[in-house]
């Protein structure tokens, strides 16, 4: 789970709008990339997102 107020401050790095979480992931509420989280920390990295409707393996 990421902490809320976590979350209110993270913004999409590849569009800079807002982003909520959902299964394990933070996903850009515009673009739709998703951002995988580890171990609790999220991967705010463009190259490490995924765009919608792809799986990575």
């Amino acid at each position: 789970m990421i902490d809320k107020e976590l979350l209110d401050i993270l913004a999409c790095p590849a569009c800079k709008s807002g982003v909520k979480y959902e299964n394990e992931k933070i996903i850009c509420q515009k673009c739709g990339l998703r951002y995988p989280v580890r171990d609790g920390i999220p991967v705010m990295l463009v190259s490490e997102a995924e765009k919608p409707g792809e799986k990575r393996a």
